[in-house]
């Protein structure tokens, strides 16, 4: 499942809108709608957690509260293994292999 909240939604908005990135506002406008298309909006409680950069916490909070298998990010040690509990911490490319390997196309 694809979880998220409006801090999210406002992170990845403020991201790939970002100049240095030349990204087509169209294309963010699709990757948004996609994530509130097929995502699950979730009402996340705050979380008492040590990261290293603690505005990822957020991140932590939506994948607890929606229950989700995995968290996925670019960012592995933004997320250690012993502040996140039992979240599981992914890369997109082991992501991707896992997905693969279950047959989803």
């Amino acid at each position: 499942m694809l979880a998220y909240d409006a801090r999210i939604l406002t992170e990845y908005r403020d991201v790939l809108t970002r100049g240095r990135l030349r990204l087509d506002q169209d294309r963010v406008d699709g990757v948004l709608g996609f994530v509130e298309t097929y995502g699950e909006l979730v009402v996340a409680e705050p979380l008492v957690l040590d990261l290293p950069h603690m505005a990822d916490a957020m991140f932590v909070e939506v994948a607890v509260a929606g229950r989700v298998d995995g968290l996925v990010t670019g960012n592995l040690r933004h997320f250690p293994a012993e502040s996140v509990g039992s979240v599981r911490v992914i890369s997109p490319r082991s992501f991707l292999d896992d997905y693969l390997a279950q047959g989803r196309d």
